[in-house]
C-alpha cells in the first residue's frame, strides 16, 4: 500500500493477534470474518502487530488477505514491509542471547526463552504444530519466554539487561525481550506515511498492546480470560478506549464493524 493522498485510507486498524484477532486456544479467526470482509470490501488496511516472527506473520497477513500491508513484528522490535517476506538478518536477536549468557548464573536461570528449547518444545508450550512452531522459533529482532523466579530477582533481572539496552515486555503468555521499540513506535512510522491521515484503531488484549492503544484514535481492551489482562486506563473514561465484553476474535469481530458502522455512516451524513 503506498501512503500517498490519493491512496490514504479513511480508517487504519492496528491488531494483536494472540488472545485478540486470534483465538487463544485455537489460533483461529474464524469469528472475525464478517469485519475482515467488510474491512476488505472496503479498503481499511489491517496492520497486524504481533510478538510474532516475521516468518508467522508473513503467512498470516497473506492467509487473512492483506498482504499490501506493512506488519508490526516481535512485539515492535521490527517491521515486516508490505508485500515482503522474512529477512534474515539475526544481529538483534543473537545480542539479546548474548546479553542473557552474561548474566549471574542464578538469575539466567530463572528465564527460559524460546531460543532455549528445541522446536519440539516451542510446538509444546505453545500450542503450535510444529512447522508452525519452526517459524516462531525463527527470531530476529527479540528473545520470549517465561520467567520462574520471584518479583525481586526480576527487578534484578530486568534492570541488568537495561543497562544494555534491552527492554523485558510483558505479553499475554510470554516475558519478551528487546532493544525497546514498541507497537506504538512502529505505529506512529505507518501513520507518518500517510496524508491526509487517516483515523486509527487499535485493539489488544495485553500489557504490550496498552501504548498502541492509548496511541490510537480509538483504542479497544479485548476480554481477556487466560492472562494478566489490561488494568484501567484513563481513555475510558471519555469513552476513547473501550472493553469489548466477548474475548478474542469474537470481541474483536463486534468492535471492528461498531466502528466501521459508526465511522462510515457519519462521513455519509456529513
Amino acid at each position: 500500500m503506498n501512503a500517498t493522498s490519493k491512496s490514504a485510507p479513511r480508517l487504519i486498524v492496528f491488531s494483536d493477534l494472540d488472545g485478540t484477532l486470534l483465538d487463544h486456544a485455537t489460533y483461529a479467526w474464524d469469528a472475525a470474518n464478517e469485519a475482515l470482509d467488510k474491512m476488505r470490501e472496503l479498503g481499511i488496511p489491517l496492520v497486524l502487530a504481533s510478538s510474532k516472527t516475521a516468518s508467522e506473520i508473513a503467512d498470516l497477513r497473506a492467509q487473512m488477505g492483506f498482504e499490501d500491508v506493512p506488519a508490526i513484528v516481535e512485539n515492535g522490535a521490527g517491521l515486516l514491509p508490505a508485500g515482503a517476506g522474512a529477512g534474515a538478518d539475526t544481529s538483534e536477536h543473537d545480542a539479546i542471547r548474548k546479553a542473557l549468557d552474561e548474566l549471574p548464573a542464578e538469575l539466567r536461570a530463572c528465564y527460559e526463552g524460546f531460543s532455549d528449547w528445541p522446536v519440539e518444545a516451542v510446538a509444546d508450550k505453545t500450542g503450535l504444530p510444529l512447522q508452525q512452531a519452526e517459524k516462531a522459533a525463527r527470531r530476529q529482532f527479540s528473545e520470549p519466554g517465561l520467567w520462574n523466579g520471584s518479583d525481586e530477582d526480576l527487578a534484578k533481572f530486568e534492570a541488568l539487561l537495561g543497562e544494555k539496552g534491552i527492554r523485558a515486555r510483558q505479553g499475554g503468555r510470554y516475558l519478551t525481550l528487546s532493544f525497546g521499540a514498541t507497537k506504538a513506535d512502529q505505529m506512529a512510522a505507518i501513520i507518518s506515511g500517510f496524508e491526509p491521515r487517516p483515523v486509527t484503531m487499535a485493539l489488544g488484549d495485553a500489557p504490550n498492546d496498552v501504548e498502541m492503544i492509548e496511541t490510537a484514535d480509538f483504542g479497544i481492551v479485548i476480554r481477556n480470560t487466560h492472562g494478566p489482562g489490561i488494568p484501567p486506563l484513563s481513555g475510558e473514561d471519555d469513552g476513547r478506549i473501550a472493553r469489548t465484553e466477548r474475548p478474542g476474535p469474537e470481541g474483536w469481530n463486534i468492535a471492528v464493524l461498531e466502528r466501521i458502522a459508526q465511522l462510515y455512516d457519519k462521513t455519509k451524513e456529513g
